[in-house]
C-alpha cells in the first residue's frame, strides 16, 4: 500500500498503521496515562456536541467513516472543522472551532502529530470540555496543554469505535449484526 493510500501514512486515525511501520509518535515514550471505560463513557455521556477538525469530504479518510457514523448513530450535534473545505455530507465546515456557532463539548481530531499542540490550545481557547484524539494518535503536550486548562483527554482512541463499544453497535466489522452469538454465522449461498 502506498503512502498515497494507506491511511495511517496520512494522518488519519480510526485506522491501524501497517505491521512494523514505525512513526515519530510511537518511537516515543509513552507516560501519559488516559481515562479508564468508565471516564470515556461519561464523557460522551455529557457531550451534546462534537467538533470533528481536520474532517474531510473523501469517502476513504477516516474522519468522514466517523463523521457519517456520528450524524446517522449518535444524538450528537456534529459540527466540521477544515479551513479548505466548505461543506461535508451537506452541512456548512468552519474554518476553525472559533467560527463554530456553538462551544463543543468534544474537539474530535483528525490532524498529523505536529499539529495537535496547537488545536489543542485551540480547543482551550473556545471553552471545549474535552480533546479527543483519534486512534494512532498520541502527543503528551497537546494532553498536558488540554488537562492543564480543565480539559478531559482522550488519546489514542477513536471515538466512533467507543460510542459503539458503549452503546451495544460495535461488530467486527465495524457495524451491528443484530445478531447476538457467539457462534460464527453461516451463509447460505
Amino acid at each position: 500500500m502506498s503512502d498515497a493510500t494507506n491511511p495511517a501514512a496520512q494522518g488519519d486515525a480510526c485506522a491501524l498503521p501497517a505491521p512494523g511501520a514505525a512513526s515519530a509518535s510511537s518511537a516515543l515514550v509513552r507516560t501519559w496515562q488516559g481515562p479508564s471505560a468508565q471516564e470515556r463513557l461519561a464523557m460522551l455521556r455529557r457531550a451534546k456536541s462534537i467538533a470533528i477538525v481536520g474532517a474531510s469530504a473523501n469517502p476513504a479518510r477516516a474522519s468522514y467513516f466517523v463523521s457519517t457514523y456520528l450524524l446517522s448513530s449518535s444524538p450528537y450535534d456534529v459540527y466540521f472543522v477544515n479551513p479548505v473545505a466548505d461543506e461535508i455530507l451537506g452541512r456548512k465546515v468552519y474554518d476553525s472551532l472559533a467560527d463554530l456557532p456553538v462551544v463543543p463539548d468534544v474537539v474530535d481530531v483528525f490532524r498529523k502529530h505536529d499539529d495537535l499542540p496547537g488545536v489543542a490550545r485551540e480547543a482551550v481557547e473556545v471553552g471545549a470540555k474535552t480533546l479527543w484524539l483519534q486512534l494512532g494518535s498520541w502527543n503528551e503536550e497537546a494532553a498536558a496543554i488540554a488537562e492543564n486548562a480543565g480539559l478531559d483527554v482522550v488519546m489514542d482512541r477513536c471515538l466512533k469505535i467507543e460510542h459503539a463499544r458503549f452503546h451495544g453497535g460495535l461488530h467486527l466489522a465495524g457495524f451491528d449484526t443484530g445478531v447476538i452469538s457467539s457462534k460464527r454465522q453461516v451463509v447460505s449461498k
